[in-house]
């Protein structure tokens, strides 16, 4: 079906919470039966009286991974809105039907086209690679702002040089390698990777 949305209402607006956004007027008809009856619970479920609809606004989870090389930490320019141009981690969102460490390898092969040697005794794990910590995050696309829970990792290789990477095209605008010393946060595109960054940077820098 069709919908006019000549009369829509704004498709997000802001929740309390800085990391929370309502997006009310994404829907203004049913989408299974078109009924204008269509309710929002003013966080994150749908439900329509006429015909039995309920839709979960659920958090999305996304990685980011802060690769440490000899020449820096690597960092990606982003080629798309949202942020475009600002620097942002190697990572993504995870797919349906993968695990958030699957998702990342995917997201490395497709933005650097590089992946990490797999740990052989631990299967698909890359060796050193750790979780260091999630924060909440949103993520403005197209109309609708989506709740996210980013989660980030940290590994080291030493040995990876720029000429190692295939950065995707129309996604990635360039890369740069910059040692923490130099790293401004206020250049990183959002908020969950700026407060990893503080916390990489407290947890991986700080004197012995």
């Amino acid at each position: 079906m069709a919908i006019n949305r000549a009369d829509a209402t704004p498709l997000c607006t802001l929740a309390p919470s800085p990391y929370g956004c309502y997006p009310r007027g994404m829907w203004n008809y049913c989408p299974a039966c078109g009924s204008r009856e269509i309710r929002f619970d003013g966080s994150h479920k749908f439900s329509c009286p006429g015909c039995g609809l309920v839709y979960y606004h659920n958090t999305a989870a996304a990685t980011g991974c802060v690769i440490r090389s000899g020449q820096g930490l690597v960092f990606l320019v982003r080629g798309k809105e949202p942020a475009k141009g600002k620097l942002d981690l190697p990572g993504g969102f995870v797919d349906p039907g993968e695990g958030v460490v699957e998702g990342l390898l995917r997201e490395l092969r497709e933005e650097i086209g590089w992946e990490p040697l797999a740990d052989t005794a631990g299967g698909r794990v890359p060796k050193g690679l750790r979780l260091f910590a999630s924060f909440p995050n949103v993520y403005p696309y197209r109309g609708i702002t989506y709740n996210t829970c980013d989660l980030f990792f940290t590994l080291d290789a030493p040995g990876l040089r720029e000429g190692d990477l295939r950065l995707q095209a129309g996604e990635i605008g360039g890369v740069r390698f910059i040692r923490p010393e130099d790293l401004k946060l206020e250049e990183l595109a959002f908020d969950s990777t700026r407060r990893a960054l503080r916390a990489w940077l407290e947890m991986y820098t700080r004197p012995a």
